[in-house]
């Protein structure tokens, strides 16, 4: 399956629109990760917690919209767009969504 942010794929007329597919992932920040960022936040640097979470969330709502792509029969999903948002009272979940279009490349 080809992947891309953009409307169509050079050299790859698309010959059916499908619709479009989505995938969500919503995770936790646990109080540790929370301390640890908040250290990071002080002292400068990365907080290498919350990356590889929003990493793993990522590719888990990206194989979600794949997955349904797949069930349409698609080879492919273009303009692909990702959002991030924080929810919860306490700010204590994280949200990525995914969306593109499913089609059929020649």
């Amino acid at each position: 399956m080809q992947l891309s942010t953009t409307p169509t794929l050079e050299g790859q007329p698309i010959r059916q629109y499908l619709g479009v597919v989505t995938g969500e992932a919503i995770i936790g920040a646990n109080i540790l990760k929370d301390m640890f960022a908040s250290i990071r936040n002080v002292v400068g640097g990365r907080a290498g917690a919350y990356e590889r979470s929003l990493a793993d969330a990522r590719k888990v709502a990206m194989e979600e919209m794949e997955e349904q792509a797949q069930r349409l029969g698609a080879n492919a999903i273009v303009g692909i767009d990702i959002d991030y948002e924080v929810l919860g009272n306490d700010n204590g979940m994280l949200m990525v969504c995914v969306s593109g279009t499913a089609v059929v490349t020649a």
